[in-house]
């Protein structure tokens, strides 16, 4: 099954819930206010919207309150996002989108030793 495409606000929400599930809209809500602002409007609107992609599932807790679970994988999400962004600007190709990351970022020595091993390792069979 194809992942949904997930829209930015769609994708704090999604962070929220990666980072701590299952959550009320309540909850939700006064985790992303700080930085967004959101009204728990907002924040439903959104929830609603991630349930019709399949992207989250919901449960009645005790209370009778939904809370809402991701239903799917955060590591295949950024994968998929990952592919489209490379597809999308670099044309599929990998070296222009490492060589531009590369030369455009601030890396320390270390991450250049580790992007560096992550390289080696792939030419390995």
């Amino acid at each position: 099954m194809p992942l949904p495409d997930i829209s930015e606000s769609e994708w704090s929400v999604m962070e929220a819930l990666w980072e701590s599930s299952p959550q009320t809209a309540s909850e939700l809500t006064r985790t992303l206010r700080p930085t967004t602002k959101w009204a728990e409007n907002t924040v439903r609107t959104l929830l609603t919207r991630l349930i019709e992609k399949g992207a989250l599932t919901t449960s009645k807790n005790s209370s009778g309150t939904f809370t809402y679970l991701p239903a799917i994988n955060r590591e295949a999400c950024v994968r998929a996002k990952g592919e489209s962004f490379m597809q999308r600007i670099f044309g599929g190709a990998a070296k222009p989108l490492l060589v531009h990351f590369a030369q455009n970022s601030k890396l320390t020595p270390a991450e250049v030793r580790e992007l560096k091993k992550i390289l080696d390792q792939t030419l390995k069979p």
